[in-house]
């Protein structure tokens, strides 16, 4: 474990860009109150880092290569559940957010944040206090009150997104035509839509479906 003066909050960074790492480090750097003490490159380097450094606070990135953001932070807290960590990301859909909220994020911030946000964000997960700006937390609301899709919709639901019609996706799921129509039908309930291409749009903002 690094040695650090006493009172500094420190922070492990992991993101596999390694400009974006270094601009981290030497934003966290600068501060008097805290010190980076490991640079992550990999879910899999920041779950091993972490055991290592147990740091204080962890900047956490969720696309990157061999363990994804969620995956590191599963391992992390299945260690020690209180550990802080903070997802740092491009990505903004309520999938996404539930998806690290769920595995145990303390905060959640995009990489477009303000330097003093981010770092008002590290001081206040360190605090024991949960930092998540008021749009996410409404994204990730609106998310946990809408009905889940079932398996098989998101099936109709990922071929509808292919551009498939509705002979097509029944050929694919083996399912009649009527079948495919009660399923879109739901789909669009489930989502309040009118409209395949609606229904498209909202799940691809959702993380539902990739385009």
């Amino acid at each position: 474990m690094t040695d650090t003066p006493a009172g500094q909050i420190r922070v492990l960074i992991a993101d596999d860009h390694v400009t974006v790492r270094e601009g981290l480090t030497a934003i966290v750097g600068r501060q008097p109150d805290m010190v980076v003490v490991a640079e992550a490159a990999t879910g899999r380097d920041a779950a091993d880092l972490w055991r290592q450094h147990r740091p204080d606070v962890v900047l956490l990135d969720l696309r990157m290569p061999v363990l994804d953001g969620v995956g590191a932070m599963i391992e992390i807290r299945q260690i020690d559940p209180s550990a802080r960590i903070v997802v740092l990301t491009t990505f903004d859909t309520d999938h996404e957010i539930s998806r690290a909220i769920k595995a145990g994020a303390r905060g959640y911030l995009m990489k477009d944040a303000q330097r003093e946000d981010l770092l008002d964000c590290i001081r206040r997960v360190h605090a024991g206090e949960t930092c998540i700006p008021s749009l996410l937390v409404a994204k990730l609301a609106a998310a946990v009150s809408s009905e889940e899709l079932t398996g098989r919709e998101m099936h109709v639901l990922t071929l509808l997104a292919q551009g498939k019609g509705n002979k097509e996706i029944g050929l694919s799921l083996h399912i009649s035509e009527t079948t495919v129509k009660s399923h879109l039908r739901s789909i669009f309930t489930k989502l309040n839509v009118l409209s395949r291409t609606e229904a498209i749009a909202v799940a691809s903002r959702r993380g539902l479906v990739q385009l």
